[in-house]
């Protein structure tokens, strides 16, 4: 039977073949359910009244529930508004037959999923048509179901309610009087369990929707009732319904804090006594922590609120340390025949763990440390060892968020954490150590540089507890992270003890030990560089044995980090020490690249990275590998992303999966489950690309037409961040390649046409990424990359492209300012207190680097291309900058930062540094804020303006001629601070000094040149800015040779100076002398 014939039996008078075609839709079997979809999506398209009909009746007559919640499901993704909705296609009678339908259905059915699933529909399509007035009789259904005496139905009113909130609060907002009673006497009267959790969804979601805080607050009263749910879910033995109670609760601490605030302190202490609580299930006190902790982040709308209850901070840092006690002895962590390091842990160390950190960092080290400082003592004075062990991971736990005020209480820290190397129990001293190898990242380099004549010492003797692998592996492990943070200077006196016990380690150890034993040895070598050539000839026969032998499947692990060991030690010792065993260790990779190896194995990981390694190390050398590597690597950078999506209310959980690395996250309806191990080897494969474009610079020519496809699509792979990183970072090393390889005859006959093909297929699609970037850093390194990308290919971008930068850098430049925007009302809030100030000024300063980067990028994308691009367009790019100042000018008011007005400045010295006389136009509005500038307090804005003053004097012409006076007044003020030659404030100076030069050479009739151009002589000469001493010395080079009479002066009387000068730039460091040989010749000619 053809298609035409077959939907015409689905849609005809008979309504089994049509309930058939849902069942099959259902179907276990692929090939029948495929066949289902094709023929229903084909009624989607040739008759949607029909289809939308046929759903409907199977909703009123069928008797299979799960027939009829499959018909729910398919007609809410009918009328979902996405790019298939199909609602205004369908003819006026079909709706109001599908809108009656499903009132009807929802007071009549019984099944309690499926009348879920039809409020879902309800909402779904609701959402869509209910702003527009398209429903009218759905508002006063739902007044009516929540005032009638049916539990069933308040709750399917209540469960609409909650999920249409978001979409027409505005609707909703003038019925606030009598969805507060309905709330109100639902959430207090009703015995119905049910009901109140629908209420209580409902009242959470609709303040949720609320934008003004008035209104917010008439809900105020509701609170008491809201928090009853919970406690009488809780007096009931209900603890499903009050974990549903909790997890609505939570979201509103999250989204709402404020809301909370009046009564605060009532409701946090309900939740740390349910936390309290030890005869609820594990799940309820976790959830009433996780509240307490979510109001605790929920900075951003509530700064500072929940330090206004220290009592409870501490009680809850209490409550924490007793679940870190809740960890068994088990035999399997002294045996140390598994990797899991977890053994004998329970939920409730884990959920003690990870919300000490989020408190920490939430909350700030003036609010933790003392807290911790008054309860710890106590646990390390104790006779169990479960308190040692929980005091150690507590400190290691809050480092990250009070890493400022730890520092300055090291001393003291230290000693608490190496005084338990010694313990009696060996979980102890393994807490020790992790506590030394966690303080070694968040306090370094502090505890490094002042600490590691005793950190290292300490280390390296419990390397020797051969009773405790555990704890050697650890200490290992501890040796990485110190030497993370460490300098070759501090590293070197110790390498002789710490490679000869890694090396003890290696031979004898149980597989556990060899790991971390290697992996120190690893970041040994990376952090001491050539300092590591003494140890190589010692060391390189047990990584190469290991590699070569570790070949059992329960040994690949051990095989991988010996060849990250391997190729990390070949960087750290340079290609000569390394070029013979490279070759060797080549010839493994190749044989292991060649053989069939499982698609979990960790060695396909490392290998990606090993080769690109051995690339850095050999550089040229590597080239003849490329057609071994390369093929692995693009299948790799090309996995698709394993996605596995459910119902968010299915049975068929995800998270049951045995697959470690499969990660869930629900949206909406929908659950999503995401194989993390296959989005980790892919981002390593993008990574590798870019380091190997990077090294072989024209040499990875023959593979940019594989790769530049690959990787320009992951500019916007939102399922991992380090993709995205991955493509950023490669889109100039690609056009550098191209480049590069046509400039010196490697393209394959390919010329410069290329080039712009492939700059036109990159530049828009960076530029398009930035503009839906969600990450502030990622947007950072597309800016970045932007910048590099116009440095290379510059001249080839047309003026469509370049409009497209340019409204790409006023996005930028407004997202910063509203970002900033937000943190000063945060300021502004009640409860703000000190330590949230401290915060926002760290935040800040984050922000200061992400928009000092955006800056430079606009420096650089609107600079640069005044740079590269003006260079080429000359004033045709003008018009674009006319277009930018409205964005740029607010950065040179006095109320930004110095660098917002220093990128200012450097912008407005570029433009007319460019443009030259077409620039002069500009000088009326800004050099009033140039001159002003040359005297800022900050010396990088004087750098900035003195030396766009010189540019101004440069090119200004009479234009220029009025200002003199005033610059000299102004250059004279930074030429003779006292301070002026200390290291901060001598590149301002020499820009100060060169600009003044430019005025005694363009401007001279202006100025009493007998005074001016000996204060000028008297200044020389310059040492800091290198650029700006050549510009310099040249001039008097040419003052001299061409016998300047008011640089010589009368009768030659300045001449000794210039001697002096010359010669001073003669016999100075090679740093200055060598842009300055004019000078050696002109001193030649003097004598």
């Amino acid at each position: 039977m053809d298609q035409q014939s077959q939907l015409a039996l689905i849609l005809g008078p008979d309504p089994i073949p049509f309930e058939t075609l849902v069942s099959h839709l259902m179907s276990s079997s692929n090939e029948q359910r495929s066949h289902a979809e094709a023929l229903f999506n084909l009624c989607k398209q040739s008759d949607p009244d029909a289809l939308c009909l046929r759903l409907s009746h199977l909703l009123q007559v069928c008797t299979q529930p799960e027939i009829r919640a499959m018909a729910a499901i398919l007609l809410r993704k009918l009328l979902t508004r996405d790019d298939s909705y199909i609602w205004p296609r369908l003819n006026i009678s079909t709706q109001s037959s599908v809108k009656s339908v499903l009132l009807s259905q929802i007071q009549v059915e019984t099944t309690k999923n499926l009348s879920k699933k039809l409020c879902d529909t309800v909402a779904e399509l609701a959402s869509s048509i209910l702003p527009e007035n398209g429903w009218p009789e759905l508002l006063p259904f739902m007044f009516q179901c929540v005032s009638s005496d049916s539990p069933k139905l308040q709750e399917s009113a209540f469960l609409i309610f909650a999920q249409l909130s978001q979409y027409i609060g505005d609707v909703l907002t003038p019925f606030i009087k009598d969805l507060h009673t309905v709330f109100l006497r639902c959430l207090s009267e009703s015995s119905n369990a049910d009901v109140k959790i629908a209420a209580l969804n409902a009242v959470i979601n609709f303040i949720q929707c609320l934008t003004s805080s008035s209104d917010r607050d008439r809900f105020q009263d509701l609170l008491p009732a809201m928090m009853r749910t919970l406690t009488e879910a809780l007096n009931n033995g209900n603890e499903a319904t009050a974990q549903e109670a909790l997890e609505l609760l939570i979201e509103l601490a999250g989204t709402e804090p404020r809301f909370l605030r009046r009564q605060l302190v009532d409701v946090v202490g309900s939740m740390l006594q349910i936390a309290e609580a030890e005869s609820l299930e594990e799940g309820t006190r976790h959830l009433a922590i996780e509240f307490v902790v979510t109001l605790a982040e929920a900075r951003e709308r509530a700064p500072g609120m929940m330090r206004k209850l220290p009592q409870f901070i501490s009680r809850l840092f209490a409550i924490l340390m007793r679940m870190l006690l809740d960890i068994e002895d088990d035999a399997a962590w002294h045996t140390a025949e598994s990797e899991d390091e977890d053994a004998g842990e329970t939920s409730n160390y884990s959920v003690g763990q990870e919300c000490l950190d989020r408190l920490a960092i939430s909350l700030g080290g003036n609010t933790i440390v003392p807290v911790a400082s008054e309860q710890l003592p106590a646990y390390l004075a104790a006779s169990e060892w479960q308190k040692h062990h929980a005091a150690l991971i507590a400190l290691a736990q809050i480092a990250e968020g009070c890493a400022k005020v730890m520092i300055k209480n090291l001393e003291q820290v230290v000693s608490m954490v190496l005084n338990s190397f010694h313990d009696s129990h060996p979980r102890v001293r393994w807490a020790a150590i992790n506590a030394i190898g966690q303080l070694s990242t968040d306090l370094g380099p502090d505890l490094q540089n002042q600490y590691h004549q005793r950190v290292l010492p300490a280390l390296a003797g419990a390397m020797d507890d051969f009773q405790n692998p555990r704890v050697q592996a650890h200490a290992a492990s501890a040796v990485l992270n110190f030497s993370e943070n460490c300098t070759p200077e501090i590293l070197t006196p110790y390498l002789d003890g710490i490679v000869s016990k890694l090396l003890v380690l290696l031979q004898n150890g149980k597989q556990m030990v060899q790991e971390g034993a290697l992996t120190a040895l690893a970041s040994v070598a990376d952090s001491s560089q050539e300092h590591f050539q003494k140890y190589y000839d010692a060391v390189m026969p047990y990584l190469k044995a290991i590699l070569v032998n570790a070949t059992d499947k329960s040994n690949r692990m051990l095989r991988a980090k010996s060849l990250e060991c391997i190729s990390l030690v070949g960087m750290a010792v340079g290609k000569e020490k390394f070029r013979d065993d490279a070759k060797q260790v080549m010839e493994v990779l190749m044989s292991l690249q060649g053989s069939q190896m499982e698609t979990d194995d960790p060695t396909t990981s490392y290998m990606l990275q090993a080769w690109a390694r051995l690339c850095k190390c050999l550089g040229q050398d590597f080239l003849p590998y490329m057609s071994v590597v390369m093929p692995p690597l693009l299948q790799s950078a090309q996995l698709k992303p394993d996605v596995t999506i459910t119902s968010a209310d299915s049975d068929n959980d995800i998270e049951d999966s045995d697959d470690e690395s499969m990660e869930t996250i629900t949206l909406g309806d929908k659950r999503i489950g995401i194989k993390t191990s296959v989005l980790e080897e892919k981002a390593t494969a993008c990574n590798m690309l870019c380091c190997y474009a990077d090294e072989l610079k024209e040499g990875f020519f023959p593979w940019i037409d594989q790769v530049a496809p690959t990787l320009v699509p992951l500019l916007k792979f939102y399922f991992h961040e380090e993709v995205r990183k991955a493509a950023v970072s490669a889109m100039p090393e690609l056009l550098r390649s191209a480049k590069l390889a046509v400039e010196k005859g490697m393209a394959q006959g390919r010329n410069e046409t290329y080039v712009k093909q492939l700059s036109d297929y990159i530049i828009p699609a960076l530029v398009e990424a930035l503009h839906k970037e969600p990450d502030t850093e990622i947007c950072a390194s597309m800016l970045d990359a932007l910048n590099e990308c116009i440095q290379i290919s510059g001249p080839l971008l047309d003026e469509s492209q370049v409009r497209s930068i340019v409204d790409e850098i006023k996005q930028v430049i407004t997202a910063s300012a509203s970002r900033k925007r937000e943190r000063a009302e945060r300021a502004k809030a009640e409860d703000f207190d000190a330590e949230e100030g401290e915060l926002i000024k760290e935040e800040n300063e984050q922000e200061e680097e992400v928009f000092d980067q955006v800056c430079l990028q606009i420096k650089y994308v609107v600079g640069e291309i005044l740079g590269t691009l003006v260079k080429t367009f000359k004033a045709s790019f003008l018009p674009f900058f006319d277009e930018l100042s409205s964005y740029l000018t607010p950065m040179w008011g006095k109320d930004k930062t110095a660098e917002e007005r220093r990128i200012a400045i450097c912008i407005f010295d570029d433009v007319a540094e460019q443009c030259r006389e077409a620039a002069i136009k500009y000088y009326d509005t800004y050099l009033p804020f140039i001159l002003e500038a040359c005297n800022d307090e900050n010396p990088d804005v004087r750098q900035a303006a003195v030396y766009g003053l010189g540019v101004c004097t440069e090119f200004g012409g009479p234009v220029f001629k009025p200002l003199v006076g005033e610059a000299l007044s102004r250059l004279n003020a930074v030429i003779r601070h006292p301070n002026a030659l200390q290291p901060e404030n001598v590149m301002a100076y020499d820009n100060a000094v060169s600009a003044l030069g430019k005025i005694c050479l363009f401007h001279r009739d202006s100025i009493d040149a007998a005074q001016i151009v000996p204060a000028w002589l008297n200044c020389l000469p310059i040492k800091g800015d290198l650029i700006e001493a050549k510009v310099v010395h040249e001039q008097l080079c040419s003052m001299v040779e061409r016998s300047d009479s008011e640089v010589l002066g009368p009768n030659h009387q300045y001449l000794p100076k210039i001697v002096a000068v010359f010669a001073e730039v003669k016999f100075s460091s090679c740093s200055i002398k060598f842009v300055l040989t004019n000078c050696c010749l002109c001193l030649n000619c003097l004598f």
